[in-house]
């Protein structure tokens, strides 16, 4: 599932019906529980994904800095001699640690708008007694 996704699917979720607030009151746990399971889901692929980033950083750092295996350099030769100080513009610079960056952020991105959906729908709870409150209200029974 993409962000993207995700947010099509929230804001559909997210929608309070104000004339059935009971309804949405009862629903409160089957979200948290449905975007609690994405947010964990998605942790656990952030997790890999900079376990991933940081395996492959130390690949690079031993091709770029001409420490790693002799049958390394026969598949894909590096003439080069680098100094240490600039054997990370190479890297970063190289193109599968950009795409392992990029999937990180991605991947940064989707939990941390998880974790913000799962804060509002645990503050739904107020905004539904807000709604009943201000009805009452309204309706003079306060």
């Amino acid at each position: 599932m993409t962000l993207e996704e995700l947010q099509e699917l929230a804001d559909k979720d997210l929608q309070i019906n104000d004339t059935e607030l009971d309804l949405e009151s009862l629903k409160i746990p089957q979200l948290h529980n449905k975007y609690q399971k994405f947010y964990n889901k998605f942790s656990t692929l952030l997790k890999q994904a900079e376990t991933d980033y940081n395996r492959l950083y130390k690949e690079k750092w031993e091709y770029y800095t001409g420490k790693a295996d002799p049958a390394v350099y026969q598949l894909k030769p590096f003439n080069l001699k680098l100094l240490k100080q600039d054997a990370d513009k190479y890297i970063n610079a190289d193109d599968t640690i950009i795409k392992a960056e990029q999937k990180v952020a991605y991947l940064k991105t989707v939990v941390d708008y998880l974790d913000r959906t799962l804060r509002i729908i645990t503050n739904r709870t107020f905004q539904i007694k807000n709604a009943i409150e201000w009805r009452k209200f309204m309706s003079g029974a306060v």
